[in-house]
């Protein structure tokens, strides 16, 4: 599991702040680690007061923090003052993890967050050690001085905010076009225009989410570009889930409302935390799918649109999440489903006589199919080779296979594929095959 560290204020309505990037990190099965930086007083209609906690007590967070957890990534969001950045600063300035800088200025409920005394501080010491800065456009035009009011000015302050240190930048919220929300990644030196159709809802908690799924991204090995897609996507989904909870403005509720998207996203990081895992990848990779109950196209199965790919000794999640992202290893769960109904997870790994050895010895039904015996009016249609291998490995069958493989053809790679009902059975399974 992902440890990622949030430093930022606390927000009693848990719209925003440490207690918004709790929900958010549990909704993307990953841990969340806070470090307080101060207490907020504000509910979803209005702001209260903000007092800083003393710089000694955010030291002694962090020093307790970083000494015991492998840190993934960290999300720095409300800072406050300038003795608190200087903390931070010391805390976080050698720590080899991707960190987020979410520059909150001002809550959507009207408070001010950072003093003025404190923006040198933020510029000069964490904009540089930061992999990626956030800023929403009311953020970006205060640090840069700039107004933003196209695409080209959006350009222009990213560009600043490189001048000051930033490595990358993501300038969300913008309105450039009708009925679009668009946000400005600069990515190095390689820029992405990222649209989607605005949802007419103030909200309360959205640049939070976005910060806070910026980091999970990152710290599982996406690109930048990737890593806000994600983002974007993750937000969009909390923004149209967000509730009245309160008497004033909508909360963002953190994530994706379907739960299998969670499972899966939850079995992949399993998936890569399996010891040595990088060398159970074939050379066409690995895909890892959950379908609906009762899929009848592979748009019915969510899988990994990309691959998760070897890079050497990592293993890496190339692609975002979709229905229909995988063909292949779908394909193989809607042959299973239809005799098994609830095998509704797969993933395919590296095949190896010693993996199919383990597995047999750990009592699972383990089934099989000749790829030579393969009809040539099968090979002629794309995507039934693997359809038919399928059905005739459990047409005798009266057990559900645990895992089916085939040891390859002419030009064809052999597999073993691994069914379960969910994402986590699956990983149970691979724990036994390939312990």
């Amino acid at each position: 599991m992902l440890n990622i560290l949030s430093i930022g204020g606390s927000d009693p309505s848990s719209g925003a702040g440490v207690q918004s990037d709790v929900k958010s990190c549990e909704s993307l099965h990953a841990y969340c680690l806070t470090a307080i930086t101060g207490i907020t007083s504000q509910n979803t209609t209005r702001f209260g007061t903000v007092e800083p906690v003393s710089m000694k007590i955010l030291k002694e967070q962090l020093e307790m923090l970083l000494s015991d957890f492998k840190i993934s990534a960290v999300k720095i969001g409300m800072v406050y003052s300038p003795g608190l950045i200087r903390v931070i600063f010391k805390s976080l300035k050698e720590i080899d993890a991707p960190i987020v800088l979410d520059p909150v200025i001002k809550s959507t409920t009207g408070g001010m967050l950072i003093t003025k005394q404190a923006v040198s501080d933020f510029k000069r010491r964490l904009i540089p050690i930061s992999t990626i800065i956030t800023p929403n456009k009311f953020e970006a035009e205060f640090l840069t001085g700039s107004k933003i009011r196209s695409k080209k000015s959006a350009r222009e302050a990213a560009k600043k905010l490189q001048g000051m240190g930033a490595k990358n930048v993501s300038i969300t919220g913008l309105e450039v076009e009708q009925n679009q929300v668009t946000d400005y990644v600069l990515a190095g030196s390689h820029q992405y225009y990222l649209s989607q159709e605005k949802i007419p809802t103030v909200n309360h908690g959205s640049g939070c989410n976005y910060s806070l799924a910026l980091c999970y991204a990152l710290a599982n090995k996406r690109s930048v570009k990737d890593a806000a897609l994600f983002s974007k996507q993750f937000t969009y989904e909390s923004i149209k889930n967000s509730k009245k909870v309160g008497s004033g403005i909508h909360v963002v509720r953190s994530g994706k409302s379907d739960g299998i998207y969670d499972e899966l996203s939850g079995g992949i990081d399993e998936f890569m935390n399996i010891k040595h895992i990088y060398k159970h990848i074939p050379e066409c990779q690995t895909n890892f799918v959950f379908s609906k109950t009762g899929p009848t196209s592979t748009d019915d199965v969510l899988g990994v649109e990309g691959r998760i790919v070897r890079s050497g000794r990592e293993v890496l999640v190339a692609g975002d999440l979709k229905y229909g992202g995988s063909k292949h290893v779908a394909s193989a769960v809607l042959a299973a489903s239809k005799k098994f109904p609830f095998l509704r997870a797969a993933v395919n790994i590296r095949f190896q006589k010693k993996t199919v050895s383990k597995l047999k010895k750990s009592r699972l039904a383990v089934l099989s199919y000749d790829r030579k015996a393969e009809p040539a009016r099968v090979k002629e249609v794309e995507g039934s080779s693997i359809i038919w291998g399928i059905k005739a490995a459990i047409q005798s069958s009266k057990k559900p296979p645990d895992a089916v493989f085939h040891e390859g053809d002419f030009g064809k790679e052999p597999m073993i594929i691994i069914f379960g009902k969910t994402p986590a059975e699956i990983i149970l399974k691979l724990q036994k095959g390939l312990a």
